[in-house]
């Protein structure tokens, strides 16, 4: 497969990250179903962080109520608490493993995943080394996508799980992409997929020749033009090592008990508000959009959010753009969750919700 030196990105995603990590400090845990989430009570509201492979044969995700995966788990499985403080020091190790990868620039994304930017005629033999030396350093196995691109590059790890590598590109883009569903790309959700289904694009192939007029009167013009260029894997392709910069910080809660009256919603917004506002303030960066994230019992979550009239760094200024939102919110619904995002100004005074789209966990 060699074609010379030439500029590639790989996409590095520890397999199972959460649950291996809890797997090594735990040996009798290997083979087993694990979940992590909250505080490990599966009769507490909270949500599954990971599972394990085991875990997932039975239908348990990232992202499910703990109560439900308590309900499609067998009797056997094990429920964790997150160990934030575990998990940040092995990615760390993690990282710093990569970036000792001689040629390599390393653009870190979570926890688990980190782009890798190389020259080089064998891409596959610098998966290798990056899988066999995060090994050595942290007993952790990892997955490489192998693209010409960040889309390509982080779409092709899928195919490489677990453990393995794959190599996505422009020449095999469509032989590999064409006909699976618009869901497979990376950033396009459940949402999008149907309102894209509603057109009749049901397909990777079916977007890429979709009408760009049409992807722009459903989405416009920023986005349309952006789900127009998926459809053929096109996107950003430096990988930049740059310390990475905040855009906002958020906080939520999720209740015990739902909040049923709109005194009890509004004082829990403000307390949330006057946490992101402290972490904003930390950063001294001012303020411009506010995000109110809601979800209804028994489990419909959605967000609404509001544009500054000008960037703040006044603390009731937040608060009380945070606690307007409320208003918006659906009478007489039970609330289980309730978050607050700030986003700030970035520190080239650039706002970054007009910057080109990547979607993902960026």
């Amino acid at each position: 497969m060699s074609s010379g030196p030439r500029p590639w990105v790989l996409h590095v995603d520890l397999d199972q990250f959460i649950a291996a990590v809890e797997v090594l400090r735990r040996p009798e845990l290997a083979g087993k179903p694990v979940i992590v989430g909250g505080r490990g009570d599966p009769t507490e509201r909270a949500v599954v962080s990971t599972a394990s492979y085991e875990a997932r044969a039975f239908g348990v995700g990232s992202g499910m109520p703990l109560k439900i995966a308590a309900r499609k788990a067998p009797p056997e499985a094990i429920f964790l608490p997150v160990d934030a403080p575990a998990y940040e020091a092995a990615s760390q190790t993690v990282m710093d493993t990569l970036r000792a990868l001689d040629g390599v620039v390393v653009e870190v994304l979570g926890w688990d995943e980190a782009f890798l930017g190389a020259t080089t005629d064998d891409p596959e033999a610098l998966a290798r080394r990056a899988q066999q030396d995060v090994l050595e350093a942290t007993r952790l196995h990892c997955s490489v996508g192998i693209g010409d691109n960040k889309v390509r590059a982080k779409i092709a790890t899928e195919f490489g799980k677990p453990r393995g590598a794959f190599r996505l590109t422009g020449d095999n883009w469509f032989e590999v992409m064409g006909e699976r569903p618009t869901r497979a790309l990376w950033g396009v959700g459940s949402k999008i997929s149907k309102r894209l289904a509603a057109r009749e694009i049901e397909t990777v192939a079916q977007l890429a020749a979709a009408p760009r007029e049409d992807l722009v009167a459903e989405f416009g013009p920023r986005m349309g033009a952006w789900y127009g260029e998926l459809g053929h894997g096109l996107g950003p392709a430096v990988v930049d090592d740059s310390p990475w910069i905040a855009r906002g910080h958020s906080r939520e809660t999720t209740y015990q008990q739902n909040l049923s009256t709109q005194d009890q919603i509004e004082e829990a917004v403000r307390e949330l508000a006057a946490q992101v506002f402290a972490d904003t303030a930390a950063e001294g960066r001012p303020v411009f959009r506010v995000h109110l994230k809601v979800r209804y019992a028994p489990f419909v979550t959605k967000t609404i959010g509001k544009k500054l009239p000008a960037p703040t760094a006044a603390r009731d200024d937040v608060v009380a753009a945070a606690v307007a939102l409320t208003e918006r919110l659906e009478p007489g619904r039970e609330i289980r969750l309730l978050g607050v995002r700030a986003e700030m100004v970035m520190p080239d005074g650039g706002d970054p919700a007009e910057r080109t789209p990547v979607r993902g966990r960026l």
